[in-house]
């Protein structure tokens, strides 16, 4: 964790941007859903960003060790290509994009547990009701949109999505990482592959000719690049726990979002799910018993020291 006065100082613009980057992704996949099939959004998006990041993946070509490239492959399957898959099927089967950040906000509550498990640390009451608040929101919300027609089949594919990327932020908590912009290119590099062969094979390729379907693909690379850019940032300076726990704060802002983007009714019990969450968000960002207040090392991050970078 940055225990800097500067770092201390921009945590909170880190986490803001984190929230509204984050949040305009599931935006990103449901405006996408609308023009393609997923697996075609999903590849063409990836190509561009990968195309983006370019420079720093031939950079990372001659830095990186074979455990190196190795690990960012297993971290871009999880991460990427099992969390971006499941975000964008899910939107293509109907569920809002506000349902999509709530499920995968359930993400703090299980980094949480596996730290405390992981580390041998005690949860104190506040987390508990905090992972129990957290949980709540995210069931009134789901019970409202499977009253409305959503299938319980579609709603587990944001929740195996929210899966993948907790098993990837404590995979990557626990192994050395490259800087920043080579960690995303060489993922990128990764994801791109996996989604355009996958496409290919499917013969979803061809892009379909529509100004609606490239503003989707651009909106869903800047998206890409900003959420996990600022998600890496985040997780490096103050920890996987307080990066997690910020997701809480997602559907609140992807309800804003969608309302006047896609004229969804904003129903009474997302608003109770979303105020449940937020109270979560507060509870939760309690650091767990045994950690230092300040400058202590984060629970999913053992024996490395606060503020050391990838």
């Amino acid at each position: 964790m940055d225990t800097t006065p500067r770092g201390r100082g921009t945590a909170p613009l880190r986490g803001a941007a984190l929230v509204v980057v984050w949040s305009s992704g599931f935006i990103g996949a449901e405006l996408g859903a609308r023009h393609a099939p997923p697996d075609t959004l999903l590849t063409w998006r990836c190509l561009a960003t990968a195309v983006v990041l370019l420079p720093w993946a031939v950079r990372a070509a001659t830095r990186l060790s074979r455990r190196d490239w190795l690990r960012q492959a297993v971290l871009a399957l999880l991460c990427q290509c099992f969390y971006l898959g499941g975000v964008f099927w899910a939107a293509a089967a109907g569920v809002p994009a506000g349902t999509s950040a709530l499920i995968a906000s359930l993400q703090p509550a299980l980094v949480l547990t596996a730290a405390v498990l992981l580390d041998s640390r005690r949860v104190r009451p506040v987390h508990l009701a905090g992972l129990a608040l957290g949980t709540t929101g995210v069931a009134l919300t789901a019970a409202g949109d499977l009253s409305s027609g959503v299938t319980a089949a579609a709603l587990f594919l944001p929740l195996a999505a929210m899966l993948s990327l907790t098993a990837g932020t404590l995979l990557r908590e626990r192994w050395p990482t490259p800087p920043l912009m080579q960690t995303l290119a060489v993922q990128s590099a990764f994801t791109a592959v996996f989604f355009t062969t996958g496409t290919a094979a499917a013969g979803h390729l061809a892009p379909p000719p529509t100004t609606g379907f490239w503003t989707a693909v651009a909106w869903a690379t800047v998206a890409g690049i900003g959420s996990y850019g600022l998600y890496y940032l985040v997780t490096t300076h103050d920890g996987a726990t307080r990066a997690s726990t910020l997701l809480y704060l997602t559907p609140a802002a992807t309800a804003l979002w969608a309302a006047p983007m896609f004229t969804q009714p904003v129903r009474t019990t997302t608003v109770v799910g979303l105020l449940i969450s937020a109270v979560a968000v507060t509870l939760l960002r309690t650091p767990p018993s045994g950690r230092e207040e300040a400058g202590g090392p984060d629970p999913v991050r053992p024996g490395r020291a606060a503020g050391t970078g990838a």
